[in-house]
């Protein structure tokens, strides 16, 4: 997981600061602003970039491929080939009368037509494995479109939630200027009556300048973050982004791992897509072994001819083209001999394929089950963070709240009111920062329990 954490270094825990004091959190997915405006949610940011992402393009290209691939499979296992072909010619030289036999040098013209169908009989269950194996194909080519649509909406959520993290920052950071110089503009004039010192007025400027140059570099993330969320969406550049950013409250999840488990062996792309490659190589392996047998084959076809030569007395086309037809009929048995080892070659290569294919499959499940495990118990970790950075958010308020009366009646200094301050916006930021990580966490638990990322 790649949450916005990873990025931000020792400001990252200011995310929640821009709620008012007491504010509650609402849920995200209303997508309108204070003007009533539309605004990008969550859930529609996830579908817009599945639906315009490069990558599942190219998964449905594969599937519509692997659809292709079935139905030749399924025609040729279950319907003959059918040949039609014609071809006609002068000859110059030297050659034989169809009629008498014998040879002759006059330029003639020779023209045949045919026609003809076969059908395997009998070739080692090679086309009915084939269809097989190409359903399987086709199963796992949805499994890796759904893979992709997980890896897509987890990145998207990540960045959603760093635009919003950063635009929470962004703003309150932008109240705090305000608050800043406010307070620096009642201090100059307190100074002006001999209430305050110079040193105190000094030191409201520097934590002007302090809030200002955190705005401006709050901003310039929050570019960078929305920019970053537009490439994943695949968003028109010249149409700006809006998205809510209001902060969802917490959901109830599964947390029994066992049945969490047991919903990700059975439903988890990537563990379809094993079970697929462990089915289809036990298929060719099976095709392979069948190869060693005879195979037999049942065509038929029918042909006819026309000629003609210069200065020859020549039967009319439609007489010839009756007269000359014929039709036939044949059963070929093909028994392998020896081909230089290369079926004893394909059986040895279909086991070591599907020794491979087990062992893919095996490391998916431990892969996932030790993904699941570790799932839940980040999501219990963090769930356990953010209950404990909420209740430390409050004790900050209520100090911060107290330290704001003992300024105004001259009890601390402005250095100390500033320590008190950081004191509590850090509590508030972490407040944030633990639900944004525990809501990506959820997110996951619930995709492996079977729920996918855009249901959620």
């Amino acid at each position: 997981m790649g949450f916005l954490f990873r990025r931000t270094g020792a400001v990252v825990a200011v995310a929640l600061m821009l709620l008012p004091c007491g504010s509650p959190l609402s849920a995200m997915g209303r997508g309108e602003d204070e003007a009533g405006g539309s605004r990008m949610t969550l859930r529609d940011c996830l579908q817009w970039a599945v639906s315009n992402s490069t990558r599942i393009r190219i998964c449905e290209a594969d599937r519509d491929d692997a659809r292709l691939n079935r139905r030749d499979a399924l025609l040729r296992a279950v319907t003959p080939q059918v040949n039609a072909s014609t071809y006609a010619y002068y000859n110059f030289g030297r050659s034989i009368d169809p009629q008498t036999n014998t040879y002759f040098t006059q330029t003639s013209f020779h023209n045949n037509y045919s026609i003809s169908a076969g059908f395997d009989l009998f070739d080692g269950f090679e086309a009915v494995n084939n269809y097989r194996i190409s359903k399987t194909s086709l199963s796992m080519s949805d499994s890796e479109q759904q893979s992709a649509e997980a890896d897509i909406c987890l990145a998207v959520m990540e960045a959603y939630y760093n635009v919003v993290y950063y635009t929470q920052l962004s703003d309150i950071y932008s109240k705090m200027v305000d608050e800043a110089k406010a307070k620096l503009a009642l201090a100059s004039r307190q100074e002006e009556l001999g209430l305050k010192g110079h040193a105190d007025v000094v030191q409201i400027q520097a934590d002007l300048a302090q809030r200002e140059y955190e705005l401006i570099e709050m901003r310039n993330r929050l570019l960078s973050e929305k920019m970053n969320l537009e490439d994943l969406m695949f968003w028109p550049v010249d149409t700006p982004l809006e998205i809510d950013t209001e902060v969802p409250l917490p959901e109830a999840a599964p947390t029994r791992e066992e049945d969490i488990v047991e919903s990700a062996l059975r439903l988890n792309p990537q563990m379809s897509i094993a079970r697929g490659k462990v089915d289809n190589a036990r298929l060719q392996l099976s095709t392979a072994k069948w190869q060693v047998l005879p195979t037999l084959g049942l065509y038929a076809g029918w042909n006819t001819s026309y000629y003609t030569y210069m200065s020859g007395n020549t039967d009319p086309f439609a007489t010839q083209f009756r007269n000359n037809g014929g039709q036939y009929i044949e059963l070929a048995l093909s028994i392998p001999l020896w081909d230089r080892m290369a079926r004893s070659s394909r059986i040895s290569k279909g086991k070591n394929a599907l020794r491979r294919a087990e062992a893919q499959l095996d490391e998916n499940t431990r892969k996932i089950t030790s993904e699941v495990h570790r799932a839940v118990q980040d999501m219990n970790g963090q769930e356990a963070s953010y209950i404990q950075a909420r209740r430390l958010s409050e004790v900050q308020q209520e100090a911060f709240a107290l330290n704001g009366r003992k300024l105004e009646e001259g009890l601390i200094s402005p250095l100390e009111f500033q320590t008190a301050s950081n004191n509590y916006l850090k509590a508030k930021a972490d407040e944030m920062g633990s639900l944004l990580k525990f809501l990506i966490k959820q997110s996951v638990v619930k995709y492996y329990s079977g729920i996918p990322y855009q249901d959620q």
